[in-house]
């Protein structure tokens, strides 16, 4: 699925008001993110294929693999990124405890400063969305490339985010190992692509802005 069923969408933003799907702009402005990381075996590539493209990024990071590869963390802001917290352990909301999900959160964001979050997988329990909504914009996506699945190629992947992306769009990608081979083949020739649809790629500002 790239993006939830309209009913679905209009009954979440009805008790999660506070969840932000796309950013809406008159500029054309897109917004490419990237979840999982850092991960030393395809994220350095990855910021070389932006350097390359001339284009900035927002990076949903695990904590423990900020902690881990802080360097590669650093060069991450260093070139201009955007950063969100993705949890320390990347844990799902809906099969942890309210209290235990914020407290792998609030331990996240002793090394990834920002209050940008995304809950991994998109899951999120009520209780956590109100403890956490208040402190963090909870930033969700409406175009997911899919590039973790292993039933994908490259061209499926290059397919879901070029026929659905719109002008404000949130998209999914991972730099992970799981996705390596996906991402590879799919990221250089989806900012082409874009590109040449006259869309321009923007960080997802850490501010109040949004």
């Amino acid at each position: 699925m790239i993006r939830p069923f309209p009913y679905i969408v209009h009954v979440l933003n009805i008790f999660f008001s506070k969840l932000t799907w796309t950013i809406p702009n008159r500029d054309n402005f897109i917004f490419l993110t990237f979840d999982d990381g850092p991960c030393p075996e395809v994220t350095p590539w990855v910021l070389d294929v932006l350097a390359q493209a001339d284009i900035k990024a927002t990076f949903f990071c695990i904590g423990q693999n900020a902690e881990q590869h802080r360097d590669i963390y650093l060069e991450i802001i260093n070139r201009g990124h955007s950063v969100g917290n993705h949890t320390q352990h990347h844990i799902s909301g809906w099969s942890t405890e309210d209290e235990d999900y914020v407290q792998d959160v609030e331990k996240a964001s002793t090394i990834i400063h920002s209050n940008l979050f995304r809950p991994p997988y998109g899951r999120i329990g009520w209780g956590q969305y109100k403890t956490l909504h208040t402190k963090y914009k909870i930033i969700m996506w409406d175009v997911l490339s899919k590039d973790y699945d292993l039933s994908f190629d490259g061209a499926q992947c290059i397919k879901n985010v070029i026929d659905h992306t719109k002008s404000g769009s949130i998209i999914v990608m991972h730099d992970s190992k799981k996705a390596e081979k996906n991402l590879k083949e799919s990221l250089p020739k989806i900012i082409q692509k874009l590109k040449e649809k006259g869309f321009v790629f923007q960080t997802i500002p850490n501010d109040e802005s949004i």
